[in-house]
């Protein structure tokens, strides 16, 4: 029995949308767990977090086999707050996870090839106490295994009951339209693409979200806020507590340019005037393309899901406020 009475008011206040031309849809705001659940963190911090974000409507927990560190962890910790705390919900939760990032020694722990992917696949369904998961994803393209491979490795665990749909994540357009082609004549559609995209980082703009609808494939976004640097922390100094501080990090201190944080600086005062944060703004604004499923959030503590969850009830953007955006981020070179 659940250890936890989740919140009846869940799904009223959820904007849920759909994935491309399939049936699933996928809540505006799903949690992502590349960061704050590895051993390294506090596990009942994440076990927090996780509560309130089902609270808050947030139904899809998005993983990856490397997740952590170490990697694995994020999976398994997850797999102990879902066996204690949310088991009577399975059936409410959206769970993805992903592989073709280096996992294991040898030359069976990397890429997309069959075997990797499906034994990968098997582990994580482990880690996480899980018979299938709703998603699964490639989690990059791989210059050596023949597409036809990979997408086929996908449609055998979809087959085999391992996973209810497969998706794609870092494809370029190209890449993109014959992946969903090999899928599509296979007979298990491409349901998600998993691509970066926020303020300072358009580069789906320019093709993809053209490919992505012709082809009927949702848009799920990650790093909407640019591994926190979109966010009020980095304004004025890097905190102790923030991931550009810490070693095992993405966000990397020589990543904070001057030149970046005067945008950053910039970008916050339109958000104010806006009345919302800069991390509320940076999340409304992926939000702001129809072609967005769902955007990724990554947080630390539970008042950080509560703030972006509070976005789908503020103003939508004026063409003005567009605008004033564009053109700091022109001065930029960002677009």
């Amino acid at each position: 029995m659940s250890s936890i009475k989740p919140s009846e008011f869940r799904y009223d206040s959820m904007r849920y949308n759909r994935c491309g031309k399939s049936g699933l849809k996928l809540p505006a705001i799903s949690l992502g767990l590349w960061h704050n659940w590895g051993d390294v963190d506090d596990f009942e911090n994440g076990r927090a977090m996780l509560h309130r974000a089902f609270d808050l409507g947030i139904t899809h927990f998005d993983l990856a086999n490397n997740y952590g560190p170490p990697s694995g962890s994020a999976e398994r910790n997850f797999g102990r707050v879902l066996s204690r705390d949310l088991a009577a919900y399975r059936d409410e939760l959206v769970i993805s996870t992903k592989a073709g990032w280096d996992m294991w020694p040898g030359p069976y722990g990397n890429f997309g090839s069959r075997k990797y992917l499906v034994a990968s696949l098997n582990q994580s369904l482990k880690r996480m106490g899980l018979d299938y998961v709703d998603i699964f994803y490639h989690h990059r393209p791989d210059p050596e295994t023949p597409l036809e491979e990979t997408m086929g490795a996908l449609d055998y665990i979809v087959r085999s009951g391992k996973a209810l749909y497969v998706g794609i994540s870092q494809y370029n357009p190209e890449q993109t339209r014959q992946a969903a082609q090999i899928l599509r004549d296979l007979g298990t559609p491409c349901l998600l693409h998993q691509l970066n995209y926020n303020l300072l980082d358009r580069w789906i703009e320019a093709e993809l979200f053209k490919t992505m609808a012709h082809e009927g494939i949702g848009c799920i976004v990650f790093s909407p806020l640019a591994q926190g640097l979109l966010s009020d922390k980095y304004l004025n100094e890097i905190p102790t507590d923030s991931r550009a501080a810490k070693k095992h990090g993405f966000l990397q201190r020589s990543d904070i340019t001057k030149e970046k944080l005067a945008r950053v600086r910039s970008l916050n005062e339109v958000a104010n005037e806006r009345g919302q944060s800069l991390a509320q703004m940076a999340i409304a604004w992926v939000l702001r393309k129809s072609n967005v499923t769902s955007a990724l959030l990554g947080a630390s503590r539970v008042s950080q899901i509560e703030a972006v969850v509070a976005v789908l009830a503020q103003p939508e953007f004026t063409n003005e406020e567009l605008k004033l955006i564009d053109d700091i981020l022109a001065e930029g070179n960002y677009e």
